[in-house]
């Protein structure tokens, strides 16, 4: 049975307990219903789908994104750099990658996960961040407060759930766009995942990076 984290949280994966060849980063929410006006009812309007994107930021032993994939003008383009996202689904080393966008967090189970190698990961990364955020969640008002029954789970390669982390807290999460929902982080004898759960109100994943590189 997975071990249950709340906020702050942390639980050690062993190698020799777990099965760290290939691990699957799984993150599901659903959508709270929505009050409908008088007049939105009648008209029938339909409002528009939470897009919720996972990232993962690969971090050195200072705790820092090494490679951003600068062009030759030094500027960051994120192409085949240590952040995995939505347009850079797969790590050059073939160690991570993301599996897919769900734009709806439609049904049970994972609606996005992230696949890591823990065991062929390169020392280098001594972090793996994972961000969670709500595309144009501005544009759009929807924030965090409006999601129910967010979850973060590490399954190891036997389909064995090490650790859940619930993301719980009624009305903390209001006019939260983005979260810095947990980490893995190298240990001798594997890795620790920690459960953070710490939000903010923009909506892009490049102001959580800015705090890392």
């Amino acid at each position: 049975m997975a071990v249950s984290l709340s906020k702050g949280q942390g639980i050690s994966l062993k190698k020799t307990e777990n099965n760290l060849s290939r691990v699957t980063i799984g993150l599901g929410w659903d959508i709270q219903e929505q009050k409908k006006s008088f007049l939105g009812g009648l008209l029938g309007n339909k409002s528009t789908e939470h897009d919720l994107d996972v990232v993962a930021f690969l971090c050195d032993a200072n705790g820092k994104v090494k490679n951003l994939g600068r062009d030759a003008q030094g500027n960051a383009t994120l192409k085949n750099s240590d952040v995995i996202f939505f347009n850079n689904q797969r790590h050059s080393s073939g160690h991570i990658w993301l599996t897919g966008d769900n734009r709806t967090g439609a049904g049970d189970g994972d609606d996005e996960q992230i696949i890591v190698k823990l065991n062929d990961l390169d020392t280098q990364y001594q972090r793996v961040v994972f961000v969670v955020q709500i595309y144009k969640g501005t544009e759009n008002n929807q924030h965090f407060g409006q999601i129910k029954n967010a979850f973060i789970r590490a399954v190891d390669a036997s389909g064995k759930e090490m650790v859940r982390y619930d993301l719980s807290g009624v009305g903390q999460y209001e006019n939260q766009r983005s979260l810095l929902f947990a980490e893995l982080q190298r240990e001798s004898a594997g890795w620790k995942f920690n459960a953070i759960g710490t939000g903010s109100p923009s909506d892009s994943f490049v102001e959580w990076l800015k705090q890392y590189a």
